[in-house]
């Protein structure tokens, strides 16, 4: 609190933010309603005092209690929304300031003295208005009443200050109730911000994962027989040398579109591209996902593209699968037996695992399971759930 009360104060207007311009007025405003009321309660005071010595000494001791006051005000405001520990020195100053105000107050012309004790109840509430501290509370409601009944006797006046007490108690602790939401207001945003970019660094680094660690799995099984082919003198080797630099060439532009920005995954475009990838890598591959609700396209795509990673880089599959029906989406392949600890996610949490959290809050729950050498991935939608990220 005491951080951003003191950034109110730094030099410009037009480059503060809503919060701080929100600050700097509640503060000023707060400060100058203090100042103007012990200003126009003193004049007050003078003048029914008839000048000169006792208005001399009214000016004096209210300048005294207006920065003890302030000073008080500033602790309390360093010090909330903490009830404790109170600040001895600050609450020591205001209390000498008003008993010396209270020992000349009580020594004007009795029309002085109503104006002159209100300078001191007015002081102490808004100097000490701010702590949370019960016990300061309940002291300076009951130092209002003797404060003005002891100089002027009429109890009529006296509670009239009583209510004055309570009014500017309530006014600094409405104040500094008002900071307090506007600096966690503040906040809030803040941390929202942070999120956002949080949010938006994890969706690069999952885009990443499942965009260039397909392409790069796909280069290496294309290297990998280029360099089988070439070591029998197969026809077939530049061929595949050249299907590896086409492979390359996709991996660069998928990273471009990555770094460009993003833009929805397009289920149809993924499918083909999977399936192609699939067979290029001597895998059967076949698709059937026509019937599932577009809403899900986008979602599924995000499967699609994990699970085939999944499969060119962990598993020695032979036959890949992918079917919707009756509202589930079922992606089986046959590569366990080989790879025996073939996993639902790899990379720290960026596969399946990882899916399964984000599509949740969606309607769609995934699951994996073995069965022999078959591994599945089970996507089972809600109907009455939207789909997109």
């Amino acid at each position: 609190m005491a951080r951003n009360v003191a950034s109110s104060w730094a030099p410009g207007w037009a480059g503060r933010t809503q919060a701080e311009r929100i600050r700097l007025y509640t503060l000023a405003s707060l400060y100058a309603g203090f100042w103007c009321l012990l200003g126009v309660t003193a004049w007050r005071a003078t003048a029914a005092a008839g000048g000169a010595p006792g208005g001399v000494a009214v000016m004096g001791t209210a300048l005294v209690l207006g920065v003890a006051g302030a000073v008080g005000m500033h602790a309390a405001l360093r010090l909330h929304p903490d009830e404790g520990p109170l600040p001895a020195g600050p609450l020591a100053l205001l209390a000498g300031a008003a008993v010396v105000t209270e020992l000349v107050v009580l020594a004007l012309p009795v029309q002085a003295r109503f104006h002159g004790a209100m300078l001191v109840v007015g002081s102490l509430a808004f100097g000490a208005g701010g702590f949370r501290d019960r016990r300061v509370t309940w002291a300076l409601l009951a130092l209002a009443l003797p404060a003005v009944l002891l100089p002027t006797g009429d109890l009529g006046m006296a509670g009239y200050a009583l209510f004055t007490a309570v009014f500017l108690i309530f006014t600094v602790r409405s104040s500094f109730w008002l900071l307090g939401v506007v600096a966690e207001l503040d906040e809030a945003r803040r941390t929202q911000a942070a999120l956002a970019v949080a949010e938006e660094r994890l969706r690069f680094s999952r885009d990443v994962h499942d965009v260039l660690g397909r392409r790069l799995s796909t280069i290496a099984l294309q290297a990998e027989l280029a360099a089988s082919l070439a070591e029998r003198d197969d026809a077939r080797a530049p061929e595949q040398a050249l299907q590896v630099r086409e492979t390359a060439h996709e991996a660069l532009r998928e990273a471009r579109e990555l770094a460009q920005g993003y833009r929805p995954l397009d289920l149809a475009h993924e499918v083909d591209g999977a399936v192609s990838l699939l067979r290029s890598a001597g895998i059967d591959a076949r698709a059937d996902l026509d019937r599932l609700p577009e809403r899900w396209h986008e979602p599924v795509a995000r499967v699609v593209r994990e699970c085939v990673t999944n499969v060119l880089r962990h598993s020695r599959a032979t036959c890949v699968t992918m079917r919707y029906a009756d509202g589930e989406v079922v992606l089986r392949n046959d590569g366990v037996a080989d790879v025996p600890r073939q996993r639902a996610g790899d990379g720290g949490g960026t596969g399946l695992r990882s899916l399964e959290e984000q599509l949740a809050p969606l309607g769609a729950h995934v699951r994996t399971e073995r069965s022999g050498d078959q591994f599945v991935a089970r996507v089972r939608i809600d109907a009455g759930s939207g789909g997109g990220s």
